[in-house]
């Protein structure tokens, strides 16, 4: 059933257009300058990227973080099966499975979509001592033995998953989902300047997972929890319509 109370309005301006005017800028404006502008800054040449042996960088920023965001996954997995089978919690239900759903689609859509885009690290980059072609996103890759794997942001995601909190939030305690919020930018965009910093992504792949893990849990929240006002409902009806 939807909550009791209506949604605050969502300002579609801004959760919507913001972020697809920004998708299409990148798309027309490769940010290749700035992407290498600043990779440029974290290496240094015949000795690598400044984190490329960072203990800290790799094993707790890296690793141990990934392993506490999946286990808060997890968590969420576990009390939503929780609130299926413990009839106190059935309420809670739809709202643990947004969680669920919404921090799934953010991590799992990485994988295929490096497969699918070969996009290489600066790490593999001539450039930065490798021994592959660089080629914008859309463009064709040049001919290699090793397609890359490095476009979005992997770990990235492990942090803006936790937009998802924020939709969660927004409709129940506005303070909370505020940071909430962020906590999630912080949190990526932590995560997204560790990776940088040891040569496994540029800016650009980490502002793409970004958009991308936004828009998902905005519309795993439109559809699953978002409860419009009652004058509301026509129109919302009216924009789904095909």
């Amino acid at each position: 059933m939807p909550p009791s109370l209506p949604s605050r309005p969502l300002a579609y301006g801004w959760a919507l257009g913001l972020p697809l005017g920004i998708i299409l800028a990148l798309l027309v404006i490769e940010p290749t300058r700035l992407d290498f502008a600043l990779a440029d800054l974290f290496y240094r040449p015949g000795e690598g990227f400044i984190g490329a042996h960072s203990f800290f960088l790799e094993d707790v920023m890296h690793d141990r973080a990934k392993q506490a965001v999946i286990a808060v996954a997890l968590l969420a997995l576990a009390g939503f099966v929780a609130s299926c089978l413990y009839r106190p919690w059935y309420g809670l239900r739809r709202r643990l499975g947004y969680l669920v759903l919404a921090m799934g689609l953010s991590t799992a859509i990485v994988t295929p979509l490096k497969a699918l885009t070969a996009v290489h690290c600066p790490w593999d980059l001539t450039r930065y001592g490798g021994v592959e072609t660089y080629t914008p996103l859309l463009a064709e890759r040049a001919p290699t033995a090793k397609p890359g794997r490095c476009w979005p942001g992997g770990h990235a995601s492990s942090g803006f998953t936790f937009f998802a909190l924020y939709f969660l939030l927004r409709d129940r305690n506005r303070r909370l989902a505020r940071l909430a919020l962020v906590g999630a930018l912080a949190l990526g965009g932590l995560f997204s300047i560790g990776r940088m910093m040891q040569g496994a992504h540029f800016l650009s792949h980490n502002l793409w997972t970004a958009l991308l893990d936004w828009l998902i849990c905005l519309g795993c929240y439109r559809f699953m929890l978002y409860a419009p006002e009652v004058d509301e409902a026509p129109q919302t009806a009216t924009e789904l319509a095909p």
